[in-house]
């Protein structure tokens, strides 16, 4: 599975709540505001809704237990 760091690039002010709740579940709270998650389909779908407001970059891969 990779690993990818995702940044939060934009504020929400004016965005749908929606969009502040999945960024929030992102863990990202500020602009600039980086976490690193194991890029899974419920991580996949999250990114791709707020993708106007993050930035993602993959990182490496992670082994498999």
């Amino acid at each position: 599975m990779k690993k990818v760091e995702i940044t939060l690039k934009r504020g929400l002010a004016g965005w749908s709540e929606r969009d502040k709740a999945t960024v929030r579940s992102l863990g990202l709270k500020k602009p600039g505001d980086r976490v690193i998650r194991v890029l899974d389909n419920v991580t996949l779908g999250m990114v791709r809704k707020v993708a106007h407001l993050v930035e993602v970059k993959e990182i490496g891969e992670v082994e498999k237990q």
